[in-house]
């Protein structure tokens, strides 16, 4: 196996390695991979052969770091093969993680949230704005926002949407949706099938009579608040009263206000002076 270890012969060739050299990518953006999926892509290695070389880099310490091809490696696994075709290529930590990101969130089968987590990491790779990744990666910037967007649903609502199939733009529509009640309102959705305009007209009513229902509450403590303030006066007033001042309150309640009126009449000599 040394000989597998030099540059000359190695780097930029088709060699086999034994799978059990070769490091998972901790910049993988994927978390899912299909069994049914795996175990085809096994059956087909195991009767056809790899048709497409992974890709790896070497690591200092011994070893291969795995740049692309994920699922052929695991299918290789799953098909009990002790070595692999791979191309071993020259690449820093930072730009192996680069490819493997790349790699992935092209691939039309990851979900939003992988894809959103692997720009995400692009992003801190490369050390640039929005609008910069959104260049180099060929998309629209509101494309590209949009999907980080969709990390602001808790880990529990993301794998419910994964789990029950819900596309990129229900996700969206339960950003509307307060934190506590996204994980209800999801399941509530994946339960009755709603489509995406469906479940966009359901939290729309239902955003709607929450915010009437919030409106009631806010008036309910103003009202409250009001009466405090009131009692407080009629205090004032008794206790002037008790001085000997003649003081005189009166109110008088419409739709949208209540009007308080008081009348403190002045002593003899305050009007003389006056």
């Amino acid at each position: 196996m040394a000989s597998l270890f030099s540059k000359n012969k190695v780097v930029g060739k088709v060699v086999d390695l034994p799978i059990e050299e070769i490091q998972a990518n901790p910049a993988q953006p994927r978390m899912e991979f299909d069994a049914y999926e795996l175990i085809g892509l096994s059956e087909s290695i195991r009767q056809n052969g790899l048709l497409q070389p992974i890709t790896v880099r070497k690591l200092e310490e011994g070893g291969y770091e795995l740049i692309s091809g994920e699922r052929r490696l695991r299918a290789s696994k799953l098909a009990r093969f002790s070595t692999i075709h791979a191309i071993v290529v020259e690449s820093s930590e930072e730009q192996s993680a680069v490819f493997a990101l790349l790699e992935n969130i092209q691939r039309q089968d990851l979900n939003c949230f992988e894809q959103a987590r692997g720009i995400k990491k692009l992003m801190e790779c490369w050390h640039v704005t929005q609008e910069e990744t959104a260049r180099r990666l060929g998309i629209a910037q509101s494309t590209l926002a949009n999907k980080l967007r969709l990390l602001g649903l808790d880990r529990e609502v993301q794998d419910c949407i994964v789990s029950q199939k819900l596309s990129e733009r229900h996700a969206r529509a339960l950003l509307q949706v307060g934190k506590e009640k996204r994980l209800s309102v999801a399941q509530l959705v994946a339960q009755r099938h709603y489509s995406v305009v469906q479940t966009e007209d359901y939290i729309a009513r239902m955003t709607a009579k929450d915010a009437a229902t919030a409106a009631r509450q806010r008036n309910r403590f103003i009202v409250k608040d009001v009466r405090i303030f009131l009692n407080t006066v009629d205090k004032a007033i008794d206790l002037m009263k008790q001085a000997g001042v003649d003081a005189q309150a009166s109110t008088v309640k419409g739709e949208e206000y209540i009007e308080y009126n008081i009348r403190i009449p002045l002593k003899k000599r305050e009007k003389e002076s006056a």
